[in-house]
């Protein structure tokens, strides 16, 4: 009982680092990639280094929704499955 909790918790982990990593990919270097222009350029500009990863990021997630939904519905239906297992 409780290595199937502990099991579903790791489970959990995995999954939400999953559904993380594009997005945090993405902001990540396209972080590096402004803060390099803006090292080369000398222009500081707070906004210059927002704008770029919050469209990046928006972008990614838009793209990647299909595979997000789908990996979040099996995860769901593989826990309603496991509901059973824990009520006794």
């Amino acid at each position: 009982m409780e290595a199937k909790l502990v099991a579903l918790g790791v489970e959990t982990f995995k999954i939400a680092l999953y559904l993380a990593l594009p997005g945090l990919l993405v902001g990540m270097f396209l972080g590096l990639a402004v803060s390099i222009f803006q090292a080369t350029t000398q222009i500081n500009e707070m906004t210059l280094s927002f704008i770029p990863k919050i469209l990046g990021v928006v972008a990614v997630i838009v793209l990647a929704m299909p595979w997000m939904i789908n990996e979040m519905k099996n995860f769901a239906l593989d826990v309603f499955a496991l509901i059973p297992s824990f009520v006794q």
